[in-house]
């Protein structure tokens, strides 16, 4: 094991020591098998932007397959991972995320979500099997969209828009700009050296897309920000998934669901694995307030725009930007 000195971490980012005492104990469940799920989901985006999933239908082996080989893949020698990158966005990437700068204790693979499209490059480096790991991301992928489409109906359904496939539709399109990352955070027992500190895994941002969709192993380490702007963990929970509205959904519900900003901590002994799908619209769709959310004279936020300028703009920020500050209108 190389160990790390102070100095080591410097190019990294730090935060203050994490209270375990904040543990968000808070978090809205919602059962999909309980006739009030629709209901429960709209409260949950009213009040965090972020729920906890459980009766989501989608069997056990096709998380447990995938982070078998998600582990598989990472656990390989650096020289033979780094053949699967740099990301164009596409591909391996370690430490730095994006290109402005941000960095974390990470490294991790961002896919197509095509069900046609797993990268090549990203396979031909598992000399072993590695239809396996293709078959693995395209079930888990098939299972999770279906449930997340679910979830947006329900999501429709609750908020009284008639047209229940409103949102839903937009990844439903086969034109769709959806991806899929498997992040990695590998345990860093050299943090006990930096006393009173955390290693920031992945930055405080909020996600562009519509909706995100996460399942991870049972080693914690994600956060939220709270409306009072106070940091909370979320317990991990192998067998759910928790899911986060985007800035996408921010600005189609005009600010009445507001796109949760999170982050990932690093763990002195243990390895983080998480699996995110995120939803997001065609690139020629216009992201604007729904009409039929808005109540009479009611002013909408937010300019329209096409999802592609608003991933070019977001591409071009830092996580920690506000990225929706250069869409909303002068006059509230």
């Amino acid at each position: 094991m190389v160990v790390l000195s102070q100095p080591a971490f410097d190019h990294l980012s730090l935060t203050e020591a994490y209270k375990p005492t904040t543990l968000f104990a808070g978090i809205p469940v919602v059962d999909l098998s309980d006739p009030s799920a629709r209901a429960l989901i709209v409260k949950a985006c009213d009040d965090f932007g972020f729920f906890k999933v459980v009766n989501h239908g989608i069997p056990v082996e096709f998380m447990t397959i995938l982070e078998a080989e998600a582990l598989r893949f990472f656990n390989l020698p650096q020289s033979e991972k780094d053949r699967a990158g740099p990301p164009d966005p596409f591909g391996y990437g370690n430490k730095r995320i994006g290109p402005n700068g941000d960095v974390g204790w990470i490294e991790y693979l961002l896919l197509n979500t095509n069900p046609n499209i797993v990268s090549n490059k990203t396979i031909s480096i598992l000399k072993e099997n590695p239809e396996i790991f293709s078959c693995a991301v395209k079930n888990y992928i098939s299972a999770v969209k279906k449930m997340t489409l679910r979830v947006l109906e329900l999501m429709a359904d609750g908020l009284g828009i008639r047209q229940r496939n409103v949102f839903s539709k937009l990844l439903k399109d086969e034109r769709s700009d959806c991806c899929f990352r498997l992040n990695h955070y590998p345990p860093c027992p050299e943090l006990q050296a930096l006393s009173g500190r955390n290693l920031i895994g992945f930055g405080e941002h909020t996600d562009p897309q519509i909706i995100s969709v996460l399942r991870s192993n049972d080693t914690s380490g994600l956060q939220i920000c709270l409306r009072d702007g106070t940091w909370a963990s979320v317990e991990p929970d192998q067998n759910s998934f928790f899911i986060n509205v985007g800035d996408s959904l921010q600005v189609m519900t005009n600010g009445r669901f507001r796109s949760v900003k999170h982050r990932v901590l690093a763990d002195i002994m243990k390895s983080r694995i998480s699996m995110i799908y995120f939803g997001g619209p065609p690139l020629n769709e216009k992201i604007a307030p729904l009409p039929s959310l808005l109540a009479e004279g009611e002013k909408k936020l937010y300019k329209e725009f096409t999802w592609c300028e608003y991933k070019k703009s977001a591409y071009k920020s830092r996580l920690a930007d506000n990225r929706l500050s250069l869409f909303e209108n002068a006059e509230k």
